[in-house]
């Protein structure tokens, strides 16, 4: 609450302007062409500087120049607020330049503008379940009560609603009336859509749903469905022999039944999960190539669009200034055409001020991580907090936080989110400060090399690690281990 607090205090000292600065820093790349299409939209004094549109700029001079409305201009001039009105600084020639920002050379190549990008056609959980929905033998007010069912389920496929509540929605907002007998016979026929084991209320019933979909003479389908029937719970806690001598089962039976356990979905809406566009797919906001030892570093093309004042508004303002009769509605527009104007200067700005916040923020990353960047291996990886780069970059450390938690930077290794480079430091026996994330990685090795049949327990791990001069606890092993979401070794064991 104190934090929330702070931050309300902050947020009161910035301008509207520093605000949607900040506010901007965050767009990612994947929906900034999107930002900057709203701005377009609601700006008309900017527009592209390659496709700039010429009747936009005819239709608006229109707006405020059409012959048929001159004659209701008063041409008193005397209101204080139209007198004086400096344009000198917006119909200077030579100040095209307000888009130079793009740093047109090797690092920044101009995109293919007439490239096709494919758009993704997606068919959302819910939609994939009431297309099933027509193909049942239901009347109109049944059809209604089986669209509420489908409307309560979770995105993960699960319907956690009570039924008491879904019969209450459709007496409240629909107006039908029903019972919970008959919500749960509709509820069996929405069980048998695809994907298997969608409507269940809990794991236990949503994998015995899709076991029953299987061969039910196999042996192994069997020995699975008893496994989760009777014995859900000693499953789950891996108590095998408790689950062998209740259903006189032999290890191969065992093995076999469990191997068919766990190729079942325990989500199994979560391939059908609607994503909004920044998140259904990653665009990297940098690019980093290693060309002989030498690490080149470009941001992605997509956040230096080319943007500029429209010729259109400042051909208006140019007039106005030609002009010797001057009335009090040729000075209202041409205070809304300042006011436009200014608007696009501060966007243009605001993106420029981006484009070289990304750029100074991934520098430093880059030069502190180096031997990350030239050979993939995170053991490399130096101890790096937001303060160490906000002091290199004398940006904030919020800023630099922003960038971090927003951003992506694609390399010959991977995708990586910035946030992935920082980390606390560890001490060794040596005394050498460490990164933690190299303790992960040591401790990730560690497990995945070790006997499944006799897992190692965080004692041994503590134990390995300071063998290999790292001082770390026991607590800290489990910390970093369930970090890594990697289970205790009791639930790492295998047959």
């Amino acid at each position: 609450m104190l934090k929330q607090t702070q931050q309300q205090k902050l947020l009161q000292k910035l301008s509207p302007q520093q605000i949607q600065l900040m506010k901007l820093l965050q767009v990612p790349t994947a929906v900034l062409e999107e930002r900057i299409k709203e701005e377009l939209e609601e700006n008309p004094a900017l527009e592209y500087g390659e496709e700039a549109q010429e009747d936009e700029f005819k239709e608006t001079q229109e707006e405020f120049t059409t012959p048929e409305e001159e004659d209701e201009f008063e041409p008193d001039g005397s209101e204080n607020e139209y007198d004086n009105i400096d344009i000198s600084e917006y119909v200077s020639e030579g100040d095209d330049d307000i888009a130079d920002y793009r740093l047109r050379d090797d690092n920044y190549p101009d995109p293919d503008e007439n490239k096709t990008i494919p758009v993704r056609v997606e068919t959302s959980f819910h939609e994939h379940l009431l297309a099933q929905l027509g193909m049942l033998a239901l009347d109109e007010r049944q059809t209604s009560i089986a669209e509420q069912i489908i409307g309560s389920i979770d995105d993960d496929g699960y319907l956690r609603r009570e039924i008491s509540a879904i019969v209450d929605d459709l007496s409240f907002s629909q107006n039908v009336s029903t019972d919970e007998e008959e919500i749960k016979d509709l509820i069996k026929k929405i069980q048998e859509f695809d994907p298997p084991g969608i409507c269940a209320t809990d794991l236990k019933e949503c994998l015995l749903l899709q076991l029953k979909r299987k061969i039910q003479d196999d042996p192994g389908v069997m020995g699975a469905y008893q496994i989760l029937e009777n014995y859900f719970d000693e499953f789950t806690k891996k108590h095998y022999e408790k689950i062998q001598k209740g259903l006189n089962m032999s290890d191969e039976a065992l093995k076999e039944a469990i191997g068919q356990i766990i190729r079942l979905t325990p989500k199994p809406g979560g391939n059908y999960a609607t994503l909004n566009k920044a998140e259904s797919y990653v665009i990297p906001d940098f690019f980093i190539l290693n060309n002989n030892g030498k690490l080149e570093l470009s941001l992605n093309s997509k956040n230096a669009p080319d943007l500029r004042i429209s010729e259109g508004y400042r051909d208006m303002l140019k007039d106005y200034d030609r002009g010797d009769k001057k009335d009090k509605r040729q000075k209202e527009a041409v205070l809304f055409i300042k006011q436009k104007i200014d608007a696009a200067k501060w966007f243009i700005d605001a993106i420029k001020q981006r484009q070289h916040t990304l750029l100074s923020t991934m520098e430093s990353i880059m030069g502190y991580q180096r031997e990350f960047f030239l050979t993939g291996d995170e053991t490399t990886m130096r101890p790096m907090i937001l303060k160490d780069i906000a002091d290199i970059t004398q940006l904030d450390i919020s800023t630099v936080s922003r960038v971090a938690n927003s951003k992506y930077v694609q390399t010959e290794f991977g995708t990586f989110k910035l946030k992935f480079f920082f980390s606390e430091s560890l001490s060794t026996d040596s005394g050498e400060e460490v990164s933690t994330r190299e303790v992960k990685k040591i401790l990730s090795d560690l497990i995945e090399g070790e006997n499944k049949r006799k897992p190692l327990s965080d004692e041994n791990l503590t134990k390995m690690l300071q063998d290999k001069g790292y001082n770390i606890a026991r607590r800290t092993v489990a910390k970093y281990r369930e970090q890594l979401n990697i289970p205790v070794a009791r639930l790492r064991k295998e047959l």
